[in-house]
């Protein structure tokens, strides 16, 4: 997947930006930004796809993202219209000495919270999302001191998911997810048959034992790890779409159900018949 990183317009007279319905939903935007984003979809089912973190939302969704975070927009797929709301701050704004204050513990304590996103749920996410909803028809005034109510509620709620993901930090990390994403471009083409290590290797240029190398340090593994997480994001996607666990076994380049099995539990942390029930009920 080729990650952009998206450059947002500051407005010189507020520290936030404000998006309704932004309408991407043909557009699959995988990208990052140094702005924290507070996102809250409503009226549509869809996928969350943060970092390396995939599931599915249902009717609505509510997620805090922190900086440079990578991550996919939220009505990516939706089949009809849906409002959304998105707020855009800068990092500073974040970093406030303002939030040492001692009123503001919820909503410092929220921030801290976050090492990727936080997804809610429940009555926080119906509550907070029609706070929101309110956001748009305030002056500016009324907007920053309603985002706070908003922050200083989640901040309090229990009702979370913590999404851990790593943030793309700096150019050295943005060229090597270039290089990466070459690699990623490959595999895409050829992951449900046999990607070849040493193809892989000449097309970034590298000789097997370079190749190895940088792939062990780049992300930890071996190619053939790399092929396999691969296709389990894929399997997870089909899973999630209705798809049978033997169907999606053999969609994504498995060649019998036990090898696939094994590989998804081991990048899954659980079976792809559990995870596919998980998500459907």
């Amino acid at each position: 997947m080729r990650i952009s990183l998206e450059q947002i317009a500051r407005e010189a007279d507020k520290s936030f930006k404000l998006l309704l319905t932004p309408g991407l939903n043909d557009l699959y935007y995988w990208h990052f930004h140094p702005e924290w984003e507070i996102v809250y979809v409503e009226g549509v089912s869809g996928t969350r796809h943060i970092g390396d973190h995939i599931s599915r939302y249902a009717n609505s969704d509510l997620v805090l993202i922190g900086s440079n975070i990578p991550h996919l927009n939220f009505d990516y797929g939706a089949k009809k219209a849906c409002e959304q709301v998105v707020l855009q701050m800068r990092d500073e704004f974040v970093q406030l000495d303002f939030f040492s204050l001692p009123e503001l513990a919820e909503v410092r304590s929220l921030f801290s919270d976050v090492k990727g996103a936080i997804a809610f749920c429940g009555e926080t996410k119906s509550i907070a999302g029609a706070m929101m909803k309110e956001i748009p028809s305030m002056d500016a005034f009324g907007q920053l001191m309603q985002l706070l109510r908003v922050f200083r509620f989640l901040g309090a709620s229990r009702e979370r998911e913590l999404i851990p993901a790593d943030p793309v930090l700096d150019r050295a990390s943005i060229r090597n997810q270039a290089r990466l994403q070459q690699l990623r471009r490959y595999v895409e083409a050829e992951y449900r048959d046999d990607p070849g290590t040493k193809e892989a290797a000449e097309l970034l240029n590298l000789s097997m034992p370079a190749f190895c190398r940088y792939l062990r340090m780049a992300t930890g593994g071996t190619f053939t790890d790399y092929v396999n997480r691969f296709r389990i994001e894929e399997a997870r996607k089909l899973l999630l779409q209705g798809y049978s666990v033997t169907d999606t076994c053999y969609s994504v380049g498995f060649g019998n159900l036990a090898h696939f099995n094994r590989t998804f539990r081991r990048f899954a942390g659980e079976n792809p018949s559990a995870f596919r029930k998980r998500h459907q009920a």
